[in-house]
């Protein structure tokens, strides 16, 4: 017991997915982890978001097994999982088939960074991963989490600059400091993809935001000189 308020953060994270429009069907997932307690509180596998309430959201420990709850967690639980484990510096996780991020997913293309609203958020293009083997399908989720994390195991990108990649083939995953800043990359991320398809229709030029204005950007909202927004006062 005790793990009510971390149920309805994740409860009300993924409602947010629903009002945002990112998902259809129950093509989606919201987590969050409170690392103190060794716990992440997830969405139950195929539950109507409408019916869902916080007696619903299944909590596990780190290994995936369940210590509250009577439903079975996500099937995408393994992913997050994964993405816990290897990004010590996230507290959420989400995964959509959100229209356009899907899109860019399927046609295993990175995102490319064209524009000012992308680098706000986003630092550098939005990595796809490799495709999974017929061998790593045995351990499918698992190994989604695995090769999100090997885009970032180079030492070239930074998870916490760039919270989000799209699964070759299949669709994105964002994360955050909780479950709802999760959500609110997804929602940027759907945006930004949508206005790189335009971007593409427009002209075939896959040259990208030049750097001093990504950085700028990225910069001025992110990290200890950011000056974007209002100071809070002491």
């Amino acid at each position: 017991m005790g793990y009510e308020i971390l149920k309805e953060k994740v409860l009300k994270a993924n409602k947010e997915l629903v009002f945002r429009g990112l998902v259809t069907c129950t093509w989606g997932n919201a987590s969050e982890i409170d690392r103190e307690k060794g716990v992440v509180a997830i969405k139950p596998s195929g539950v109507d978001y409408e019916k869902m309430s916080v007696n619903d959201i299944v909590v596990t420990d780190i290994d995936g097994n369940v210590v509250e709850g009577d439903l079975n967690p996500s099937s995408d639980l393994k992913t997050h999982l994964e993405l816990y484990k290897s990004f010590p510096g996230i507290g959420g996780v989400v995964h959509t088939h959100s229209t356009f991020a899907t899109g860019w997913a399927q046609a295993g293309e990175d995102l490319k960074c064209y524009g000012t609203t992308h680098a706000d958020y986003f630092y550098g293009d939005v990595p796809v991963t490799r495709g999974l083997s017929k061998e790593e399908t045995e351990d499918y989720e698992r190994n989604t989490g695995k090769v999100i994390a090997e885009l970032f195991e180079k030492g070239y990108r930074d998870y916490l600059a760039t919270p989000a990649a799209l699964v070759k083939g299949h669709a994105p995953f964002t994360w955050g400091e909780n479950a709802m800043k999760a959500v609110e990359n997804a929602f940027v991320l759907e945006e930004v993809a949508k206005m790189a398809f335009i971007t593409r229709s427009v002209t075939k030029s896959t040259f990208g935001l030049e750097q001093h204005i990504m950085d700028k950007h990225y910069y001025r909202k992110h990290g200890k000189n950011a000056y974007y927004g209002q100071k809070t006062k002491k």
